[in-house]
């Protein structure tokens, strides 16, 4: 559903949830959960750590702006529903230039929960599965939240989904046995998806392109298979 454009693009945004995640509870990933898991997660994209520190640092100085997470919600052309996830200094900025994508290509920029209630709002965790029973993992993990644990067959890792509000519980879990998380996150996943030709679909991913290009969008999710 998250499509990157380049391996910049991916650091630039993990630099932003970062310096949110500083501003929301402190430069110290000891006790500042989610700060950790964005650290984890810059690993897992080999990230430099000095791009991870210089963020952290940007974060604590009294020049840097405050960001604002906001979802908007529309329809691609052929009835594809879009979401939106950005992070902005500037929201009369960003709503016009995604209003703008809209108009641009056939699409419509919606109100909020036009489109919201097609997802579901999870997160997931890859860890390491050296020494993991996936079966009996996947029972004591029930009682913290996680809804579906898997093997991934192209990298042997395990995959934990949950709901949305069960990410602190599932993390603490994992910390608690021990267990390296080599990443994790948030997905909006459609509860059903739509099939195009390849003429719609090139309709929508030159909209998707356009929507994903710009600095203030941190994720595009959409119903389309």
């Amino acid at each position: 559903m998250k499509r990157w454009s380049s391996m910049s693009k991916i650091f630039t945004r993990i630099s932003k949830d970062i310096i949110i995640a500083v501003k929301e509870a402190g430069p110290s990933p000891d006790a500042n959960s989610k700060l950790k898991a964005l650290m984890q997660n810059a690993r897992s994209f080999n990230m430099p750590k000095d791009n991870v520190e210089r963020a952290i640092k940007k974060a604590t100085s009294k020049d840097q702006a405050d960001y604002k997470e906001l979802v908007y919600e529309g329809y691609a052309p052929h009835g594809i529903a879009l979401l939106i996830e950005t992070a902005t200094d500037n929201p009369t900025r960003t709503v016009a230039n995604i209003r703008s994508y809209f108009n641009k290509c056939g699409g419509s920029l919606g109100v909020s929960g036009s489109v919201d209630f097609m997802f579901e709002h999870k997160c997931h965790f890859k860890i390491a599965a050296a020494n993991v029973d996936v079966e009996m993992f996947e029972l004591e993990m029930i009682d913290f939240g996680a809804e579906e644990i898997f093997l991934d067959e192209e990298d042997g890792s395990i995959m934990i989904y949950a709901a949305f509000g069960d990410f602190g519980s599932v993390q603490k879990a994992l910390e608690e046995k021990e267990i390296e998380i080599i990443s994790s996150g948030f997905e909006r996943i459609p509860m059903d998806t739509k099939q195009l030709s390849e003429e719609q679909q090139a309709d929508v991913d030159k909209l998707l392109e356009k929507i994903e290009e710009d600095d203030d969008v941190q994720a595009v999710y959409s119903n389309m298979v």
